[in-house]
C-alpha cells in the first residue's frame, strides 16, 4: 500500500508545476497561423517549397512514356506526365509536378553523368543563389526567366545536378492540357 501515497505525491507534484495557461489553449493550437483577418507578409525567405520535377534517362524517352501512360495511367504529353498538385498553404492554386524521361545521351544533366535529375520548387530564387554563392556551392549558370518561371542549376556535393525553379503554376495552367492527379 506504500505505493498509494507515492502515487498521490507524484500527482500533487505534477498539478503544482501545471502551466495553467497552456490549459486555456487547443492542444493542437498552431501559434504561426494569424489571427482572423489580420494582415500578413508573405514569406520570402530563400528556400526550397518542394519538388518540380523528376527527370532521368532513357534509351528511348517515348516509348517510356508511352509504357508508363497505358500501364500506370500516367497522362502523357511530349515531355513526359505532368502532375498537379494543390498549394498545402493555397489549396486554391493548382502547382505542377514535371515527371520526364530524357534521351540516355542528353546533355541537360551535365557536368553530372548521374542518370537522374531533380528540379526542385524554390521561392525568391535570387536570394536562394547569392546564398548558396556565399557558401561556396557550385552555380552551373545563370537564372533564366521563361514565361513559367525562373531556372537555374547548382551541383550538391555529391555531383548531382540540380534544378531550382520558381513557378509562376498559374502560366502552366494556361496552356492547359492533360495533367496526371
Amino acid at each position: 500500500m506504500a505505493l498509494i501515497p507515492l502515487l498521490a505525491t507524484a500527482v500533487a507534484l505534477v498539478i503544482a508545476n501545471f502551466d495553467v495557461t497552456a490549459a486555456k489553449e487547443p492542444r493542437m493550437a498552431n501559434k504561426n497561423v494569424p489571427a482572423e483577418g489580420a494582415v500578413t507578409e508573405p514569406d520570402t525567405t530563400p528556400r526550397v517549397t518542394g519538388i518540380g520535377g523528376i527527370f532521368f534517362r532513357t534509351e528511348n524517352p517515348k516509348e517510356t512514356r508511352e509504357w508508363y501512360g497505358k500501364h500506370l495511367g500516367l497522362a502523357i504529353d511530349q515531355y513526359g506526365s505532368p502532375f498537379e498538385t494543390r498549394n498545402a498553404n493555397h489549396p486554391e492554386e493548382i502547382n505542377y509536378l514535371m515527371w520526364s524521361p530524357f534521351k540516355k545521351t542528353t546533355d541537360y544533366f551535365a557536368p553530372s553523368e548521374k542518370e537522374f535529375m531533380i528540379n526542385y520548387r524554390v521561392q525568391n530564387i535570387e536570394g536562394l543563389v547569392a546564398n548558396l554563392r556565399a557558401a561556396g556551392v557550385t552555380i552551373v549558370d545563370t537564372i533564366e526567366t521563361v514565361e513559367y518561371g525562373k531556372f537555374v542549376h547548382i551541383m550538391d556535393p555529391y555531383g548531382n545536378k540540380l534544378e531550382l525553379w520558381e513557378p509562376i503554376d498559374s502560366e502552366l495552367t494556361k496552356l492547359g492540357g492533360k495533367t496526371t492527379k
